[in-house]
């Protein structure tokens, strides 16, 4: 049996964040029973804290959706911070260093826990082609998106900008045309809209693998690319508030802020569920 627990990430109001699965002392886990694990909790990433490999680091996370195995992803950090903390965990230094699939990612704890987003992998332009993809399977026209980018930090993001938080939660996306899609969007709310909603942006991500289509609930990763992108151009502030889960019932927030050449993206983690599990 090994001790488990599951976090609600970016949201301190229960049930509206995004829920990650976290198994801890998970070194002598197989792939397979990892993959599988991660099948049956059906939720958007589960993750297993092992050994550091590499000395710098405090400990490692292995991070899986129903799918296969990602090399970094937003929220499971976070999450997987949070439980490796309350578990007993005592970081080397004042940052947490987290072992990825990404390399090393630093996670500090103050004011709350929160990434610096690692490097793109990929970025620029979208090819002609694929932005009609995007465009087709977002159900909107091509004049409606105001930019539209590469953002893969990892999970294969391409981000678009479509001006106002209005027009995000206005899309209904072609659920046939993702395939292997995988797009974040985000827009504006206007002053009045932003200070009674506790947020400047809105923000949803889609993703397919070619069999299955969802709506991440509140994706780290997704802001933490959308802030590298508009940040940089200058086309968001240096520090911002985005909101993301609404259509579907969350109301998850992320805090985006630039300093010194890096972005970090913070939110609240609360553990919902401890236990253990036998694999």
């Amino acid at each position: 049996m090994l001790p488990f627990r599951q976090v609600d990430v970016f949201s301190a109001e229960p049930w509206l964040g995004n829920p990650l699965a976290v198994v801890h002392d998970a070194d002598g886990v197989t792939d397979a029973q990892m993959a599988e694990f991660a099948r049956w909790t059906n939720l958007s990433e589960t993750t297993f804290l092992c050994a550091p490999t590499d000395p710098a680091a405090d400990y490692r996370v292995r991070i899986w959706t129903t799918g296969g195995e990602l090399p970094f992803a937003g929220h499971p950090t976070i999450g997987s911070a949070h439980a490796w903390l309350e578990a007993g965990g005592v970081p080397h230094g004042d940052t947490i260093v987290q072992e990825c699939g990404a390399g090393l990612v630093d996670v500090r704890r103050s004011p709350r826990l929160g990434f610096a987003a690692p490097p793109l992998r990929r970025s620029g332009p979208v090819e002609a082609d694929l932005r009609a993809r995007v465009v087709r399977a977002l159900g909107v026209t091509d004049d409606a998106v105001e930019d539209m980018a590469w953002i893969d930090n990892g999970p294969g993001w391409v981000g678009v900008d479509l001006g106002s938080a209005a027009s995000v939660v206005a899309v209904e996306p072609d659920v046939g045309a993702f395939t292997d899609l995988k797009v974040t969007i985000l827009g504006r709310w206007d002053p009045a809209s932003a200070a009674d909603l506790g947020a400047d942006v809105e923000v949803r991500a889609f993703y397919a693998d070619g069999r299955d289509f969802g709506e991440d609930p509140v994706t780290g990763s997704a802001n933490a690319g959308l802030a590298q992108w508009l940040i940089g151009t200058g086309a968001l502030p240096s520090a911002y508030t985005s909101r993301q889960g609404s259509v579907i019932g969350r109301e998850g927030r992320v805090r985006l802020e630039a300093a010194d050449g890096q972005v970090w993206v913070s939110g609240d983690a609360v553990t919902r569920i401890v236990g253990e599990v036998d694999l």
